[in-house]
């Protein structure tokens, strides 16, 4: 029997604890916090998507940084494996649009509970309250760690399961980064990911509260196309966010950091330019007497309509039979094409993840394990790997604990 050592209660941690102490070891997990499992309490709203019931090239395709690297991870403990764990649990799962798997009761405290069962099942050691301070080595391997107390807890295998940056409230502080860096590992400079953009136009804050669904986006940089989704999106008081928005981020936030892009919203995606103008030309026929605020306030919802009235430039008191063809056309552009400057992201403690963090070319993508420094495991967030929204993020916090903790 070995004796491991497990830094950080999060996800993957906990998740490393049940399997490693299924495996016949002497487990110890430490977390600094009151609890266990603080920011997975607080994911999908509370409600917790735990993995996605996708296919694998589906999987590995929602991956944004490093997929590659996750080939043995995911094969080994698949999104159905996943699944099974939790019902095994006890824990009762449904699958919604999207493949999104959460739990039936839509509490993310079942899925919390379904965990610490299972590793004080397995004879798991928890310590809360209790913060490492360092990682020890000796004769170039693992040894063990140091509290923030100053005492030293010996172990044959040091599993560093800190979490990113985001949210930091809840204890993702960027610690494993710092023991990572101690180690001689890279770490791929950080930033806040699946998070929402800031917005420099002053209608924004018109809007805020507002959702739109089925909507479609694209981002460009200059005229080149860097995003384009279908979906839905908030208005909030500094810019957008909302699932379509969180998912760009995924793709755009490394560029949107460094530099402004145009963000371009058509909010009638279904129907063409031709289309559209078609309707309104219709509505405008059987309005010709009212004035064109009234004339348009079936479009939209009632909070954007006065917004939309503005950025077309024709007076919301003119008579609809008063519209020339040409302000009719850009009108028509304009609800196809409402252009937004995209000045920046959101910080860290909106972000849902961090992107960057320990690189992955100093990691055995088969065992987690350090290929530096012998018997040091980096899971789940404190990796360089993220992904788009839908549970595929807490997929890779599962496949890579397992791995790690069948490795042992």
């Amino acid at each position: 029997m070995s004796k491991i050592l497990i830094i950080g209660g999060g996800a993957a941690g906990m998740m490393a604890a049940v399997f490693a102490a299924r495996n016949g070891h002497e487990v110890h997990v430490f977390e600094k916090n009151e609890k266990t499992g603080k920011k997975l309490y607080i994911t999908g709203k509370g409600r917790c998507n735990l993995t996605n019931a996708c296919e694998m090239d589906t999987l590995f395709a929602s991956v944004c940084s490093n997929a590659k690297f996750l080939y043995s991870a995911f094969y080994g403990f698949t999104s159905q494996d996943a699944m099974a764990f939790f019902e095994d649990a006890g824990v009762e799962l449904k699958v919604e649009r999207g493949n999104r798997v959460f739990p039936r009761s839509d509490r993310s405290g079942d899925v919390l509970d379904g965990l610490r069962r299972q590793m004080k099942m397995a004879g798991v050691k928890v310590h809360l309250h209790t913060e490492a301070a360092d990682v020890l080595t000796e004769e170039g391997r693992a040894a063990g760690i140091c509290l923030s107390d100053g005492r030293k807890i010996g172990g044959d295998a040091v599993i560093i399961a800190t979490g990113g940056r985001s949210y930091a409230s809840t204890g993702s502080t960027g610690d494993g980064y710092r023991f990572a860096e101690k180690l001689g590992h890279q770490v791929i400079p950080c930033q806040p990911s699946l998070v929402p953009f800031r917005i420099r136009e002053g209608f924004i804050k018109e809007l805020q509260g507002l959702s739109l669904k089925n909507v479609e986006i694209h981002i460009r940089n200059g005229r080149k196309e860097l995003y384009r989704e279908f979906g839905e999106m908030l208005f909030t008081h500094f810019g957008v966010s909302g699932p379509l928005i969180l998912t760009a981020s995924s793709f755009v936030g490394t560029l949107a950091a460094r530099q402004e892009l145009t963000l371009v919203l058509d909010l009638k995606p279904a129907l063409t330019l031709e289309q559209l103008d078609q309707r309104i030309l219709r509505d405008f026929n059987e309005n010709k007497n009212k004035s064109f605020k009234n004339a348009v306030s079936r479009l939209f919802p009632a909070r954007l309509t006065p917004v939309m009235i503005f950025l077309s430039g024709i007076d919301p008191d003119k008579k609809v039979h008063e519209i020339s063809k040409e302000e009719r056309q850009r009108f028509v552009h304009l609800i196809k094409n409402l252009e937004m400057t995209i000045t920046g992201l959101r910080g860290f403690e909106e972000a849902v993840i961090t992107r960057g963090g320990v690189s992955v070319k100093e990691i055995n993508p088969s065992t987690m394990e350090s290929k530096l420094v012998p018997g040091f495991y980096f899971i789940g967030e404190v990796l360089d790997l993220d992904a788009v929204t839908g549970g595929f993020n807490l997929q890779i916090a599962w496949s890579t604990a397992y791995a790690a903790a069948n490795a042992l």
